[in-house]
C-alpha cells in the first residue's frame, strides 16, 4: 500500500501556493506558516489581517417586552418574589374560570349530541295511543295497531274475571297470577302477538275463551296466560294507565 508520504509529491505545487497565500496574510514582524513538508497536511498560524473590526453587535436594538410583562415584574429593581402570591392566584383563578368553561362547553356539546338522537315529537305521538274505553262493549275485544303490532283490549265480564282469578297457579306453563297482569280487572290489556312465532291470535277463540293461535294451535285463557300448545310464554302486557275511569293510553 502506498504511504501519504511517497505520494505527497502530487501535491507539492498546491501546498506551495498554500503557502505563499497564508503568508501574504501574516502581520510583519511574524514568523512564516510552518508546514509540514512532504506531508499532506500544513499547520498554519494565521492571524487577523490588519484593519479588520470584529462588531459585538451592539447596534442591534433588542425588542422591548414590556407590553407583555406582568406590571408586578415590569421593575428589574425589584424582587418577583415579592409579587409571587398575587401572581399564583391570578394564575389559579384564570386556570380554574378556564376549566369551568371548558366543562361546560363539553357537557352542552354531549347534552346537544345526545339530543340529537332522541326521538322526534312525531315518533314519540305514535309511541302511545288513547283509547276510549266506552266504545268496547263488556264481553267483547277490540283490536287496535300500536308500535307497528296488534294490541288486544278486553272489557272482561264479572264471570270471567271470577274464573281467571281462581286459576290454580300449578297448572300453568308461566306461572302468572291474573291479578300481577291487570291493573283494573275489567279490562285485560295484551300485545296480540303470540309467544311461539310471532303470529296473531284469535279473540274470543279457543279451548279456555280466550285468545287461539291458529297457525300452531297454542290456547290462551282470557287473561292472556298460555294454557295448551307450543307457545312458552304468556301474552305480552304492556305498560299502560287510566288517566280516568273511561280513557286508557298504553305507552
Amino acid at each position: 500500500m502506498m504511504s501519504i508520504t511517497s505520494r505527497s509529491g502530487a501535491f507539492s505545487p498546491y501546498l506551495q501556493a498554500a503557502k505563499h497565500s497564508v503568508k501574504s496574510l501574516v502581520l510583519p514582524g511574524t514568523k512564516e506558516p510552518l508546514a509540514a513538508a512532504g506531508k499532506i497536511g500544513v499547520m498554519f498560524c494565521v492571524c487577523p489581517a490588519p484593519g479588520v473590526t470584529r462588531l459585538a453587535h451592539t447596534d442591534i436594538k433588542v425588542p422591548d417586552f414590556t407590553d407583555y410583562r406582568r406590571p408586578e415584574v415590569v421593575d428589574p429593581s425589584k424582587s418577583s418574589q415579592e409579587s409571587a402570591d398575587e401572581r399564583r392566584a391570578f394564575s389559579y383563578l384564570l386556570t380554574g374560570a378556564t376549566t369551568v368553561i371548558g366543562v361546560y362547553a363539553a357537557k352542552t356539546v354531549v347534552t346537544q349530541f345526545v339530543s340529537s338522537m332522541s326521538a322526534s315529537a312525531d315518533v314519540l305521538a305514535l309511541s302511545k295511543i288513547e283509547i276510549k274505553l266506552s266504545d268496547i262493549p263488556e264481553g267483547k275485544n277490540m283490536t287496535f295497531k300500536w308500535r307497528g303490532k296488534p294490541l288486544f283490549v278486553r272489557h272482561r265480564t264479572e264471570k270471567e274475571i271470577a274464573a281467571e282469578q281462581a286459576v290454580n297457579m300449578a297448572e300453568l306453563r308461566d306461572p302468572q297470577h291474573d291479578n300481577d297482569r291487570v291493573v283494573n280487572p275489567k279490562w285485560m290489556i295484551v300485545l296480540g302477538v303470540c309467544t311461539h312465532l310471532g303470529c296473531v291470535p284469535i279473540a274470543n277463540a279457543g279451548d279456555f275463551g280466550g285468545y287461539y293461535c291458529p297457525c300452531h294451535g297454542s290456547h290462551y285463557d282470557a287473561s292472556g296466560r298460555i294454557r295448551k300448545g307450543p307457545a312458552p310464554l304468556n301474552l305480552e302486557v304492556p305498560y299502560y294507565e287510566f288517566p280516568d275511569d273511561d280513557t286508557v293510553v298504553v305507552g
